[in-house]
């Protein structure tokens, strides 16, 4: 995010501070609002699975005061991934601790996958109806990266490398040894994925699954205007 603009102007290329502006404001509101979301989706889907650990905790909150996760806040602005502070959950509460574990992992990448699909059919509708002048184009930018944000925070988390979500839902398929031995060499594991990252190793399978993404939230957001031939 931030950190191809800063690349830009360290080439010398041009940059739309509008466009800029605009991508700074919806990444302020994931951190904000769709940051908090996703972890209390994690905690109220633990909750409903029988761990109380979040809600003995006040964790089972929209308070962003309660996720927001400096470092993980900057990453989001400069990189387009970032975390909040992980709703704590007590797997020993579950009937089936494993595929529990899984459910809890999913909820968060859902949420963000849900509100994606909210701002796809604001960013559809400023298409079809919104006429075409600077402050139209500002708010679709806006709701365009914030689509694009949780995306991106979707296709990380589902990345099955610990702490990150995907590494609990793929828990969920292995035997209890291959899974101590998967957790015991996490670190090593979150050393390669970040060299990736900076690397821009992982870029190519990460765009991959978020345009993969993009496509089918778009195709939903796009249907019922289309039953009602606005496109």
């Amino acid at each position: 995010m931030l950190f191809s603009v800063f690349r830009s102007l360290l080439y010398g290329q041009s940059v739309d501070i509008w466009a800029v502006f605009a991508q700074v404001l919806s990444i302020l509101f994931v951190i904000f609002c769709i940051l908090p979301l996703h972890e209390f989706a994690h905690g109220w889907v633990a909750y409903k699975l029988g761990d109380p650990t979040a809600k003995l905790e006040r964790r089972l909150t929209m308070n962003p005061l309660a996720s927001v996760d400096p470092m993980g806040s900057l990453a989001l602005l400069l990189f387009g991934f970032g975390w909040a502070k992980p709703v704590p959950v007590d797997s020993r509460y579950f009937k089936k601790p494993k595929r529990d574990l899984a459910i809890t992992a999913l909820a968060g990448p859902v949420s963000n996958l849900l509100a994606a699909l909210v701002g796809a059919f604001i960013v559809v509708a400023i298409q079809v109806f919104a006429p075409y002048n600077g402050v139209t184009m500002f708010f679709f930018n806006m709701m365009y990266y914030y689509v694009v944000v949780n995306i991106s925070l979707a296709a990380f988390n589902l990345i099955p490398v610990p702490p990150l979500d995907g590494s609990r839902i793929i828990g969920a398929f292995l035997s209890d040894r291959a899974l101590a031995t998967y957790y015991r060499y996490q670190n090593i594991f979150v050393m390669v994925l970040f060299v990736m990252m900076i690397s821009g190793a992982f870029s190519g399978p990460l765009y991959t699954v978020q345009n993969f993404f993009a496509r089918i939230i778009f195709q939903i957001a796009q249907f019922p205007f289309h039953l009602a031939g606005a496109l």
